[in-house]
C-alpha cells in the first residue's frame, strides 16, 4: 500500500511538474513572440548564429521540441532553408538544459537568516504562486497577465518538483531500491533504453530530467547509473520530434526529424565509446560510483549537449547530406510557389511568427498573381492553351490559398492579445482577398483573349502598342506590390499609390481614344468592347494594388486604416514633393510614350 501511495503522489508531482513547464513556456512564449520572430525569421547563413539562436529561443520556450516544432514550421513558410533549420536544432539541445539548471535550486542549503533561504525552492515556489496570482487577478494590464503566467508556471513547476522529491525520500532507506539501482549501474545499454522509452512515454526530455534530480535526493544515484539514462533521455525526446516533423510537413521538415534523430545518436554514441574507454582506462576511479545530485546531473546534461554541439557543428553539410539521402526528393518539377500548399498551425505557438509566415505567403501570392497577369496579357498577343491551362491552374491554386489563409488567420486570431499582432492580423485578412480579386483579372484576360481567337479578331496597330505600355504599367505596380509585402518597405508602398494614379489617367485616355477608333471605324464593335473590358480590368487590378499599399501604410499609422480614401485625398491635396516626383516621373515613363502613339 505504502508503495501504490508513493506511485500516486510521484505522478501527481509529475503532472504538476509537467503543467507548470505549459504554462510558464505559454506565458514565455507569449511574452517572447516578437523576440522570437527576430530571432528565427532573421537568422542569417552562419551555422554557429543559428546554434546560439536555437540555444537562446529553447531556453525562452523553455522546450526543445517547442523549438524545432517552429523551426518545421519556418521551413514550410519559406522563412529558413534545411541548413540554418540543422543549426538551430543543434543549438535547441544545449538550450534545453536550462530547465535542469534551474531545478538545481533544490541543492541550496541555507539557514532561514540566510538571503539564500529565499532562493530555495520550497521558499521560491510560494513566492512565484503569489507573485503570479497577483499579476493575474488584480493588475489588468496585458504585460502583467504575461509575466503573472510565467511566474505561477514557475511556482507550480517547483511545487511538482517538490512533491515528486518528498514521494521518493522514503527510497533512500529501501534496499530493495538500491539493489535495483545496483543493476542499472553494470549495464549502461539498458539505462539509455530506459531514459529514451520514459520520455518517449512522458513527452518531455526537461521532466524526465526533472525525475532524476529528483531522485537524486535520494541520495543513492551514482554517476555511473545517470550518464547512461540522461543520453537515453536525449534519444526519446527525438522520437517526439520525428513524429512532429513528418506529420503533413514538407520534405525538409521531415528531413529536420531525421538529423535530429542522427545528431543524437551520433553523439550518444560517441560518447559512450568515450566513456568506457575513461572508465576502462582508469580516469577519475572516484568519479564513477559517487553519488550525484540535481546539481551534478544539470552539469552532466549541459556537458554532453554542448560537447556533441562542438564536435558535430564542423559536419553539419554532412548531416544534411544523409537527412536528403533517406528522404529523397520525388524527381518531379520544382514548385515556383511553395509557400501557397499550405500554413502550418505549428507556427501558432508564436503569434508573431505566425503572422510572419502569412505575410510572406502573401507577398509570394502577389508574384504569383503578377506571374498570372503578365501570362493573361500576353494571350492577345495569340492565345496559347496550354498557358490558359497554366494560368487557370495557378488561379485555383490563388483561390485556394485565399481559403487557407482566412481560415488560419481566424484561428490565430483567438491566441492573440497584443494589439500589434492583432492590427496586423486585421491588415493580413484584408489584403488576402485584394490579391485574390488581381488573380480574377488574370482570368478575365485570358476568357477575353479567348473570344477573341475564337471569332478571329484582333485590335488595331494602335490599340496593340496601347496595350502593350499599360501591361507594362500594371506588370510595374504588380512587382511594387510584392516587394512592398516582401520586405514590409513603407518607401516602396508609397511608390504604389502615385502610378496608380498615373494609371487611372492611362485608362481614361485609352477609353477615350478607343471611343474615337470605334466612331471612325477604325476598330470593329466586338474588339472594341473586350478593349474596353481589359482597360477595366487593368484599373480594377491598379486600384487593388492601392488597397493593398493603405494597408501596409497603416501599420505605423493606424488613421489610415480607419479612412484610407481621405488619406489620400490628403496627400493629392497636400502638394507632397516626394509624391509628386514619383508621379511625375511615371508620367514620363508610361503617359508621355502612350501620347506619342498616332490613333
Amino acid at each position: 500500500m505504502q508503495t501504490v501511495l508513493m506511485l500516486i503522489s510521484l505522478l501527481g508531482g509529475l503532472a504538476m511538474f509537467l503543467y507548470g513547464m505549459e504554462i510558464m513556456g505559454d506565458g514565455l512564449k507569449q511574452g517572447s513572440s516578437a523576440a522570437l520572430k527576430n530571432f528565427l525569421g532573421k537568422l542569417t547563413h552562419n551555422v554557429v548564429l543559428g546554434v546560439l539562436t536555437g540555444t537562446i529561443v529553447t531556453a525562452i520556450i523553455q522546450s526543445s521540441t517547442a523549438t524545432i516544432v517552429l523551426t518545421v514550421g519556418l521551413i514550410g513558410a519559406g522563412i529558413l532553408n534545411l541548413k540554418q533549420a540543422v543549426s538551430i536544432v543543434l543549438g535547441a539541445n544545449i538550450g534545453t538544459t536550462i530547465t535542469a539548471q534551474l531545478i538545481r535550486l533544490m541543492d541550496i542549503e541555507a539557514s532561514g537568516g540566510s538571503l539564500l533561504a529565499f532562493f530555495k525552492p520550497d521558499t521560491l515556489a510560494p513566492i512565484a504562486l503569489i507573485i503570479g496570482i497577483i499579476m493575474i487577478m488584480f493588475i489588468k494590464k496585458g504585460s502583467a497577465k504575461t509575466v503573472g503566467t510565467i511566474a505561477l508556471g514557475f511556482g507550480i513547476l517547483f511545487s511538482g518538483l517538490m512533491m515528486m522529491t518528498d514521494a521518493v525520500e522514503p527510497l533512500s532507506e529501501s534496499q530493495a531500491f538500491a539493489d535495483i539501482l545496483g543493476r542499472f549501474s553494470n549495464m549502461p545499454l539498458l539505462g539509455i533504453l530506459t531514459g529514451l522509452v520514459t520520455t518517449v512515454i512522458v513527452q518531455s526530455s526537461s521532466a524526465m530530467v526533472g525525475i532524476l534530480q529528483a531522485l537524486s535526493s535520494t541520495g543513492a544515484m551514482t554517476f555511473n547509473l545517470v550518464y547512461p539514462i540522461i543520453m537515453g533521455i536525449n534519444l526519446g525526446t527525438c522520437v517526439t520530434t520525428a513524429m512532429v516533423c513528418s506529420i503533413g510537413s514538407s520534405k525538409d521538415a521531415k528531413r529536420t526529424g531525421i538529423v535530429h534523430i542522427v545528431f543524437n545518436t551520433i553523439g550518444t554514441i560517441l560518447f559512450m565509446i568515450a566513456m568506457t574507454m575513461l572508465q576502462k582506462a582508469g580516469f577519475w576511479p572516484s568519479l564513477w560510483d559517487s553519488t550525484v545530485n540535481s546539481g551534478g546531473i544539470a552539469d552532466f546534461q549541459t556537458i554532453f549537449n554542448l560537447t556533441t554541439a562542438v564536435v558535430l557543428l564542423p559536419f553539419t553539410g554532412m548531416l544534411v547530406n544523409i537527412a536528403c539521402k533517406i528522404v529523397k526528393d520525388d524527381g518531379e518539377e520544382a514548385d515556383m510557389y511553395p509557400e501557397l500548399s499550405a500554413l502550418d498551425r505549428k507556427l501558432m505557438i508564436s503569434p508573431a511568427l505566425a503572422l510572419q509566415a502569412v505575410g510572406n505567403a502573401l507577398a509570394v501570392m502577389a508574384r504569383a498573381t503578377r506571374d498570372n497577369t503578365i501570362l493573361g496579357l500576353k494571350q492577345f498577343e495569340k492565345y496559347d492553351e496550354n498557358a490558359s491551362e497554366v494560368i487557370n491552374t495557378r488561379e485555383e491554386r490563388i483561390d485556394s490559398f485565399t481559403d487557407i489563409a482566412d481560415n488560419y488567420l481566424i484561428e490565430l486570431s483567438r491566441s492573440i492579445e497584443d494589439e500589434t499582432e492583432s492590427r496586423e492580423l486585421n491588415i493580413l485578412m484584408q489584403i488576402a482577398p485584394n490579391l485574390e480579386r488581381i488573380g480574377d483579372y488574370a482570368t478575365n484576360y485570358d476568357e477575353l483573349a479567348q473570344r477573341m481567337a475564337a471569332s478571329e479578331l484582333k485590335f488595331s496597330e494602335s490599340a496593340q502598342k496601347e496595350l502593350s505600355i499599360i501591361s507594362d504599367a500594371i506588370t510595374e505596380i504588380l512587382r511594387l506590390t510584392a516587394e512592398a509585402l516582401e520586405t514590409g518597405s513603407e518607401e516602396i508602398a508609397r511608390r504604389i499609390e502615385p502610378l496608380e494614379e498615373v494609371i487611372d489617367d492611362m485608362v481614361l485616355m485609352l477609353k477615350n481614344r478607343h471611343t474615337d477608333r470605334l466612331r471612325r471605324g477604325v476598330c470593329v464593335v466586338d474588339s472594341g468592347l473586350v478593349f474596353m473590358e481589359t482597360l477595366t480590368n487593368l484599373e480594377r487590378a491598379a486600384d487593388q494594388c492601392s488597397s493593398i499599399a493603405m494597408l501596409l501604410l497603416s501599420r505605423n499609422n493606424p488613421a489610415i486604416m480607419e479612412n484610407h480614401h481621405q488619406y489620400i485625398q490628403d496627400l493629392h491635396n497636400s502638394g507632397d514633393v516626394s509624391y509628386l516626383a514619383e508621379q511625375e516621373n511615371r508620367r514620363q515613363q508610361y503617359l508621355v510614350p502612350l501620347e506619342s502613339i498616332k490613333f
